[in-house]
């Protein structure tokens, strides 16, 4: 996926059913070498009409990566999952261990109706669909232990995964803090909206409270707009 000029991006059926995107004719590779191919036409099309709007045609611009999110998860899907499959899975456990949505506070109490408002459910979801009920601590920077049968669901729902989802799921993750709200979204439980209140719950108070910087504005809306593409991703991805 290097800078590159094109005349027209367009979508590349391949011989095995998958679909890729063309830049001038030629198949799309990611940085590895392998050519970009998924079984969803709609997910492709995505690709492709993220490639028409990068520059004018007929132009040979710098390419801005920024601009090109659903391709850049699926570069990873291709590239990076497979090899480091073990490794991924347990990076995201390891979140289930200090689960954002398991530290609540002791106070005030309309913050304690909040999380359980908000985050309660979720767990109880996770709990539900994955037989992976999660220990809750209130007031401690200590993470509570967790069941390990509970961990071990949660991994063995990660496992069953394909690669483009879990690149997915990685993205999300790392956009939230949270392995229960990202599964969430993943699963289509939650929207995009929905994730954003979770993972922003506690920031989100204090801002009602205290009121908001320049730096956290630009930081949250970063955060809108990456759960955004994240939600997208997995619709298209299931279509």
């Amino acid at each position: 996926m290097s800078a590159v000029a094109f005349v027209e991006p367009s979508l590349h059926p391949r011989g095995d059913g998958s679909f890729g995107v063309a830049l001038d004719g030629k198949p799309l590779k990611t940085p590895a070498g392998s050519e970009i191919s998924v079984a969803s036409k709609r997910l492709a099309e995505a690709m492709v009409d993220e490639w028409r709007n990068v520059a004018p045609r007929g132009k040979a611009p710098k390419i801005d990566f920024s601009k090109l999110p659903l391709t850049r998860i699926v570069g990873t899907a291709i590239d990076r999952v497979p090899p480091k499959r073990e490794a991924i899975l347990d990076e995201l456990v390891a979140h289930a261990q200090t689960e954002l949505l398991c530290f609540r506070a002791s106070e005030p109490p309309a913050l304690i109706e909040r999380e359980a408002a908000i985050w309660q459910p979720l767990l109880d979801w996770a709990a539900l669909t994955f037989d992976a009920p999660l220990v809750v601590s209130h007031g401690s920077i200590i993470a509570p232990d967790q069941p390990p049968q509970s961990l071990a669901a949660l991994r063995g729902a990660m496992t069953a995964m394909d690669d483009l989802k879990l690149a997915g799921l990685g993205v999300a993750v790392a956009t939230t803090g949270s392995l229960i709200v990202s599964l969430a979204l993943a699963e289509g439980k939650i929207d995009a909206v929905g994730a954003f209140d979770a993972a922003e719950l506690d920031a989100t108070f204090q801002i009602e409270r205290w009121g908001e910087d320049s730096e956290a504005t630009e930081k949250r809306a970063k955060t809108r707009q990456e759960l955004i593409v994240a939600e997208r991703f997995f619709a298209l991805a299931r279509s």
